[in-house]
């Protein structure tokens, strides 16, 4: 039984329980979720994007396996169980490839799912929601399209299923999630804001399913339809560069209610970092049961990060001897020289654009970390950190929460668990919405 299909059932029969899915592949972030699910009895679902691994390597420079094997390595490290973990594919389908043409786009798209599922990963979220070049040539994009496009797919999914099992005889069949109205990976762009988010109508919901079950029938995969758990929907949750909209359960009551009608179908929601603690757990009772998460962790790391950096700089910039790491001053200024992966995010004055580089809730800092310059930096700070005993009134100067937990002996203080434990204050929002009792 996928653990995923397990937690959606008892869901629907017992009104308890959900999962969150950590969309990252920041070691430091990864690090930090397996130290706060290691005693519990929770899955750690851990997903990567479309733009971050593909066939091609993605930005992380990571095939489906690859990945595989760098998140079975940390647990192993860590010594966490690999099989608490379930991996997912986030956005599967033309994300990167919408400024090509319908075949090309699409035989990238299928490949890019093979990849993912012949690499044992067993959560799918088959996404078709955008446009591509001929689309836009033709002006013809609506629900029919979309679901062809995901059948297809999906239709691969299937075939590179039973491909693995011939090799494996135990290996998980995937879940499936589905929907249309998909919100943009990693938060709104400057040009979009939070006036141009409109809750799902149930009417189009309705629609969306009935089109993408027929459309599975079309393609011969009706025992596919069985796996398909989840609905990605606009509950109302969005954030910016710098504003959160956070979840209103009065207004989204209606999807809350519809969902009765399916019994074996919950929501996904995107966007949903920064939402309070509150709001996270009153999503989950609505039946929003997977709750993604991404940009909030990689800001908590960053956070982190910028403190340790403030520490670095108190107690080693009158000594000659060491070698500052300059980490923030390097993060920005490759940041400011390869805009390409912020320039869409943030706008306004330099002033802003300087500010939002550093603190934005997008956190646009996280594609900059893995590159070399980058994580040199952050080694270099780690490093100079742990050759000396960093005094308790600096840690309680700028990571004040840590600080108490070291008081009381709940953690050891080290540069990389200060980090992780900053990381960590987000995650603890999550474990708290899905942990749902009857």
């Amino acid at each position: 039984m996928n653990a995923i299909k397990e937690i959606v059932r008892e869901f629907k029969q017992n009104n308890k329980g959900g999962i969150f899915s950590v969309c990252c592949s920041n070691k430091y972030v990864i690090e930090a979720a397996m130290d706060r699910l290691r005693n519990k009895d929770m899955y750690l679902l851990i997903e990567s994007t479309a733009n971050q691994v593909d066939q091609f390597g993605g930005y992380t420079g990571m095939k489906p396996k690859d990945f595989v094997n760098y998140v079975y390595k940390i647990a192993d490290e860590n010594k966490f169980p690999r099989k608490k973990i379930l991996l997912g594919g986030d956005h599967l389908g033309p994300l990167t490839w919408t400024n090509l043409d319908e075949k090309e786009a699409m035989e990238n798209s299928k490949e890019l799912i093979r990849q993912y599922v012949m690499a044992g990963y067993t959560k799918i979220h088959i996404d078709t929601s955008m446009p591509l070049k001929d689309d836009i040539k033709i002006g013809i994009y609506n629900d029919n399209l979309i679901a062809q496009r995901a059948a297809e797919l999906c239709k691969v999914s299937e075939e590179a299923y039973k491909e693995l099992k011939k090799d494996n005889v135990s290996a998980t069949h995937p879940v499936y999630i589905i929907g249309s109205e998909v919100p943009t990976p990693g938060g709104v762009k400057c040009c979009e804001d939070e006036k141009g988010v409109v809750i799902t109508r149930i009417k189009d919901l309705k629609t969306t399913i009935d089109t993408f079950k027929n459309k599975f029938h079309e393609f011969n995969i009706y025992e596919a339809w069985d796996f398909v758990v989840g609905v990605v929907v606009q509950p109302g949750v969005e954030f910016g560069s710098d504003y959160i909209l956070e979840y209103d359960r009065e207004s989204a009551k209606d999807l809350s209610e519809v969902l009765k009608e399916y019994p074996s179908l919950v929501f996904e929601a995107h966007s949903t970092d920064y939402q309070t603690p509150q709001a996270l757990r009153n999503m989950v009772q609505d039946g929003f049961i997977i709750l993604k998460v991404g940009p909030a962790l990689t800001y908590g790391f960053r956070e982190g990060a910028f403190a340790l950096n403030d520490i670095e700089n108190e107690m080693f910039k009158y000594n000659a001897n060491i070698e500052l790491s300059k980490f923030r001053d390097v993060l920005d200024f490759i940041m400011a020289n390869r805009p390409n992966y912020w320039k869409n995010y943030y706008s306004g004055c330099g002033e802003n654009i300087k500010i939002e580089r550093k603190y934005s809730l997008s956190d646009r800092c996280r594609y900059y970390m893995p590159m070399k310059e980058v994580e040199f930096s952050l080694n270099k700070m780690i490093n100079n950190l742990n050759k000396v005993d960093i005094p308790i009134t600096l840690i309680s100067q700028f990571m004040h929460s840590q600080y108490k937990k070291i008081r009381l002996g709940e953690m050891k203080l080290t540069p990389e668990n200060l980090i992780k434990d900053r990381i960590g204050e987000y995650i603890d929002d999550y474990i708290y919405a899905v942990s749902l009792k009857k």
